[in-house]
């Protein structure tokens, strides 16, 4: 188990790592009191390494350089600390590194991620989710070990304004053939947490998690980018009965998204290599008392506009 299981319900993700010590100025029972609209930033995928393996039609051999993410994970940094107002925080959701667990350059891709996320403003709190290439397709107790010591807890919860977010391991849903108790654990946990949203003791329940639900809709086939269909009827059919709003994931490469009863299957490419035709984005998601509004902006677009008028009237009218 990683170092600090007993403490899944976090305000932060915080480590002993080399960087995560981040100062929060969140405070439990103040940030379970609605206060009004806010919004945060989702990315996902900086994925260092990729662009070079997917370019040479080697993805298990070929990520040897990594030059072009650490400067589209630096526009995205820039990006972000220029916003005015502040995102309440920042969340990554998956695939932080392209090197699985064992292979070559993942040392040096993780090092190289961590000096470019030092420069997040202190303010802004960063929220790290878990992905196949961060654990491995098939997880073991070793590899999550691995990545709590290096990035923190691989599921968690924290509170920001009145909403509870839930960040999930998703792989632990894809195939925890290898750490069944590991599984175990986290359902329960889960559980545990959607008691609170169930019982409608907060404004929302957003969760984030690194494999999306389903990319278009709840009855598409099982495919590499998805979890399977028993999974996620399962897991749609309890976040959505405990009054889930949306679930942000990445992994796709592309954006897409759907719709299952009332909760929103969000899917925002990637901060690095693309697979589709959508550019190197981020999404801004805005929180009203009543709706969840989200916007994927490339990171020239936010870069050099910040953003629109209507979403920043959003904050002040919600």
């Amino acid at each position: 188990m990683c170092p600090c299981s007993q403490h899944r319900e976090l305000l932060h993700t915080s480590t002993d790592g080399p960087f995560l010590d981040i100062a929060c100025k969140w405070s439990h029972e103040k940030e379970r009191e609605w206060k009004g609209p806010f919004y945060f930033i989702q990315g996902a995928d900086p994925q260092f390494g990729l662009m070079k393996a997917w370019s040479t039609g080697d993805c298990d051999n070929g990520g040897d350089e990594w030059g072009q993410e650490i400067r589209l994970t630096e526009q995205a940094v820039q990006a972000i600390n220029k916003l005015n107002p502040k995102p309440k925080f920042f969340v990554l959701c998956g695939d932080l590194i392209h090197a699985m667990p064992g292979s070559p350059w993942r040392k040096e891709q993780t090092q190289d991620l961590q000096h470019v996320l030092e420069k997040v403003d202190r303010e802004i709190p960063l929220v790290l989710v878990s992905g196949n290439h961060d654990l491995g397709n098939i997880p073991t107790a070793e590899t999550v070990e691995e990545y709590c010591r290096t990035w923190g807890d691989d599921y968690f919860s924290f509170w920001v304004g009145g909403v509870l977010f839930l960040v999930l391991n998703s792989q632990l849903l894809f195939d925890a053939s290898a750490c069944p108790a590991l599984k175990q654990a986290q359902d329960r946990w889960l559980d545990q947490q959607l008691s609170i949203a169930g019982q409608r003791r907060c404004q929302h329940a957003i969760v984030f998690q690194h494999i999306p639900l389903f990319l278009r809709s709840i009855d598409e086939d099982d495919d590499y980018f998805n979890l399977t269909k028993a999974v996620r009827k399962e897991m749609a059919d309890k976040l959505s009965k405990a009054g889930v709003k949306a679930v942000f994931s990445g992994h796709y490469h592309r954006n897409a998204g759907g719709t299952y009863q009332s909760l929103d299957m969000v899917v925002s490419s990637a901060i690095g290599c693309q697979l589709g035709t959508d550019t190197h984005g981020l999404r801004v998601v805005v929180v009203t008392a009543e709706k969840i509004v989200h916007r994927y902006y490339s990171l020239d677009e936010l870069s050099e506009k910040g953003l629109e008028d209507d979403l920043v009237g959003l904050m002040k009218t919600g």
